[in-house]
């Protein structure tokens, strides 16, 4: 966990110091009589920007699935990680992929339940599959945000 707040800090110093040094570049192009400089001007102005949007979703994926999964620790509903593991910590894959059918059905049977969604989304990750363990991560957001009913299944 300290190794990837440390990442993401180290990431976005290196973008600001970058947005800076590319700002400084920008108006400079801006600021010339040629129509090719002030488009390329133009273009380090809005890929940046592009990298900013970027980085703050991310950011704030990171915040919102840290959240969910601190509250469902809290909660004694993340799955036990009772799977061997290579040298470098991650799972095996065949033990994964053989208790992710347990986390599917359970979103089939709760599929608003942003708890269930988190759990499949780990799943995922344990297997190897980081798209859709995003993607179910992602859902379990959004899930999170909405107003549900106390009386619903979690």
């Amino acid at each position: 966990m300290r190794r990837a707040i440390l990442g993401t800090v180290v990431m976005t110093v290196l973008l600001a110091i970058y947005l800076a040094l590319t700002l400084q570049l920008a108006i400079a192009l801006l600021v010339s009589s040629s129509g090719v400089a002030i488009a390329m001007g133009v273009a380090l102005v809005i890929l940046p920007l592009v990298g900013v949007w970027a980085l703050v979703r991310e950011l704030m994926f990171g915040f919102s699935s840290s959240r969910l999964i601190r509250t469902l620790e809290a909660e004694g509903g993340l799955p036990v990680d009772n799977l061997p593991h290579r040298p470098s910590g991650r799972p095996l894959r065949a033990e994964a992929d053989a208790e992710f059918p347990e986390y599917a059905r359970e979103v089939e049977l709760a599929p608003q339940s942003w708890r269930a969604w988190l759990r499949l989304g780990l799943a995922y990750d344990a297997s190897g599959d980081r798209r859709r363990a995003r993607s179910a991560v992602r859902t379990a957001i959004r899930l999170s945000r909405q107003k549900v009913p106390l009386t619903s299944v979690q």
